[in-house]
């Protein structure tokens, strides 16, 4: 990987027009069938997918009101998604669904990862659901055909639970998550929040013919000549039939990311560089 690239402000907003137009284009235009419709989840009684996240978390040098923001602002987006049922041959789109996530639209200020750094932005916090929704969608068999790496490793892994590269970046409307129903039976998402987490679960009316075990290969660290280091893997899951027989081992990415951290960190440290 080059030394990232720092484009000026001026660069930044060309781009941000250009890729937000081309995302309407897609939208309106493909020809895609958008997922819109909603029901209760209670009438999909088998949970094929379930995953919790924590809604705070102590970070070194990130003041807790921008995590309360956070959480404001997943109180807005979270019944946007709730209740979503995605038909065979229907696509989710994860920020037509949402919209845009703007003061306007009642969104606070919260914690927004850029250029491998943070700083406040409305909306801040978002990635926690689109994280959610891409891990337990990897927990199904249902189609990731859009989803973004994160370019920078922020954090250390102190108290990570899933492996590196398991989550999906986004950022109105351009960095999107979209998931296709390529299954012959209807799914239903159910996202909610409770005092202490962020919860979302993927069902369906029939029980799952399969289960999946999501890990990673190929994790390493390297130095580079312009003195950073990035963080590489592989994530891969295995596939099991109702009587626990691993059945399949499929290749689901590869992440790459520069690294705003020292890899000889101890477990629990988090400064940032």
């Amino acid at each position: 990987m080059q030394e990232p690239i720092h484009r000026s402000w001026l660069r930044m907003q060309a781009g941000r027009l250009y890729y937000t137009a081309r995302r309407m284009g897609q939208w309106y235009l493909s020809g895609t069938a958008y997922a819109s419709g909603k029901a209760d989840a209670a009438a999909f009684a088998a949970v094929q997918a379930e995953h919790r996240t924590p809604l705070y978390r102590q970070l070194r040098n990130v003041e807790m009101w921008l995590q309360e923001n956070k959480v404001h602002n997943l109180r807005l987006a979270v019944p946007k998604l709730d209740g979503l049922v995605l038909q065979p041959g229907e696509t989710m789109s994860y920020w037509k669904l949402i919209g845009s996530p703007s003061k306007r639209n009642g969104y606070k200020q919260g914690m927004v990862l850029h250029g491998g750094g943070f700083q406040p932005g409305y909306g801040g916090g978002l990635c926690q659901l689109s994280n959610l929704l891409y891990w337990i969608t990897l927990h199904t068999p249902l189609t990731v055909t859009e989803r973004f790496r994160h370019q920078y490793d922020v954090f250390p892994d102190s108290n990570r639970t899933q492996p590196f590269g398991s989550g999906a970046t986004c950022a109105y409307n351009y960095v999107d998550l979209q998931i296709r129903n390529d299954t012959d039976q209807t799914f239903c998402l159910h996202i909610y929040l409770t005092d202490t987490d962020l919860v979302g679960e993927w069902r369906a009316k029939r029980p799952a013919e399969v289960t999946y075990r999501v890990y990673e290969k190929e994790h390493r660290f390297q130095q580079h000549y312009w003195g950073g280091f990035t963080r590489h893997n592989q994530i891969w899951r295995k596939v099991y039939d109702r009587q626990g027989r691993e059945t399949g081992d499929e290749f689901v990415t590869e992440n790459h990311a520069y690294m705003m951290y020292s890899p000889l960190l101890s477990h629990g440290e988090e400064s940032v560089i």
